[in-house]
């Protein structure tokens, strides 16, 4: 592959996920804008040569950032962006059984990356988002990104055509059950095929005679991911916290708080599902990890095996970022990598691009990808439930449906 970089003007760049993807495929970042601040920070300790713009994007005009970039209009190869998703995101639809969406305003921030793209007229545009931005029946906002595509072909005479996707990024070796929507425009209407997954879903059954005729790989696994690392330093706090702190040793690997349900193996200490899917999530060694938090309460996961918080070395390797250092407190780095996009993806994502639009083909193995490990351990042994929970056993009734909880049917009266 060519050394030649391609520039990259990157939009809600956060703590850097996607962009340490595609530089590590072979795009070169030349400006980065983001609000949060010990975002900012991260970036520039781990890059100081991207130019990072500390601001809101409603506020850093196209023109600014070009300057910024060193560019001018048409010249970027590449811009990317993940604007936040609130608004469409899939535990908003749990617990209020439907969200705001376009009428949030929260949701202007598509607007803002698509007035960017009409401004700066880059080869390829990449949006990252939530799966919930595409679903069925509440897809305004993807519409609303399709109308932008359209003016701006209108007015520049451009042919951005969206190539879209949902991406459940395990298929592709990420140690990670996320699922990502992906839109791709090149400026000329070039087609893009998005790539076929690499590993086998983790719900695939291993006896399906299709899987033995693919050569699709098993899941990489959370051991996979950090079964290698060093414990964490005493000096990073990473006790479990709060009411329920001392229920997690009772819970079996790969299960949460549903174990402890009449339909689980456990004491029926609540209903089913009647609490939010994190609840005393725990990771399991043998298999991919459950999407880190950005904002996780004390009692929400996913927690490691050894009844802890994940260190930040461990997040990172699950995120599949490169040697990087997270700055803040452990509210912000959770904050930063749990907004994150794993590395990874982008990477695989980033060397397709060059392939299918710039004609480059790099052969080398991914720089981001993990190695799966030799062995694995044992689960780690249970412990009883303690005596100061007990008095929960009873007959609980299961939750009554998406948008009937508690919550939901308090905002509609």
């Amino acid at each position: 592959m060519s050394s030649k970089k391609f520039p990259t003007i990157s939009l809600y760049s956060g703590a850097g996920g996607l962009d340490y993807g595609l530089e590590a495929a072979g795009f070169e970042t030349r400006v980065a804008i983001e609000m949060d601040k010990d975002a900012c920070k991260t970036l520039r300790a781990n890059r100081p040569s991207w130019q990072v713009l500390e601001d809101r994007i409603e506020e850093v005009s196209s023109s600014v950032l070009l300057e910024a970039a060193g560019l001018k209009r048409g010249e970027a190869a590449l811009l990317v962006g993940g604007p936040p998703c609130q608004p469409f995101s899939k535990s908003g639809y749990w617990s209020q059984g439907d969200t705001k969406r376009l009428d949030d305003p929260r949701a202007k921030t598509l607007d803002q990356y698509m007035r960017v793209v009409g401004d700066t007229l880059p080869q390829v545009m990449l949006l990252e988002n939530v799966a919930g931005l595409s679903f069925s029946g509440k897809d305004e906002g993807i519409q609303l990104l399709f109308r932008n595509l359209e003016q701006i072909n209108r007015k520049h005479g451009t042919k951005y055509t969206p190539n879209c996707k949902i991406l459940r990024l395990v298929e592709y070796g990420i140690p990670q059950l996320r699922e990502r929507f992906f839109m791709i425009a090149d400026k000329d209407g070039r087609q893009f095929d998005f790539p076929l997954p690499t590993h086998r879903h983790p719900n695939q059954p291993v006896d399906n005679e299709a899987l033995f005729d693919s050569n699709l790989k098993n899941p990489t696994t959370a051991w996979d991911a950090i079964g290698h690392l060093d414990p964490p330093p005493s000096e990073e706090s990473l006790h479990v916290y709060g009411k329920w702190a001392d229920l997690l040793p009772s819970i079996p690997e790969g299960e949460n708080y549903l174990w402890h349900t009449p339909r689980k193996g456990g004491v029926p200490l609540f209903g089913w599902r009647t609490r939010y899917w994190g609840f005393l999530l725990k990771l399991a060694k043998r298999k991919p990890s459950w999407t880190i938090q950005a904002q996780p309460g004390s009692s929400i996961g996913p927690f490691h095996w050894k009844n802890r918080r994940l260190s930040t070395s461990e997040m990172l390797a699950l995120m599949t970022f490169p040697d990087v250092t997270i700055v803040g407190g452990r509210t912000a780095i959770q904050r930063q990598l749990g907004n994150a996009v794993p590395s990874l993806m982008t990477e695989i994502l980033g060397r397709e691009i060059l392939r299918q639009f710039f004609g480059l083909r790099r052969r080398k193995p991914y720089v981001l990808d993990l190695q799966a490990a030799q062995s694995t351990p044992r689960a780690e042994r249970l412990k009883r439930v303690e005596e100061k929970f007990l008095h929960l056993i009873g007959d609980h009734a299961d939750h009554p449906g998406t948008g009937l909880g508690p919550m939901a049917m308090a905002r509609g009266r």
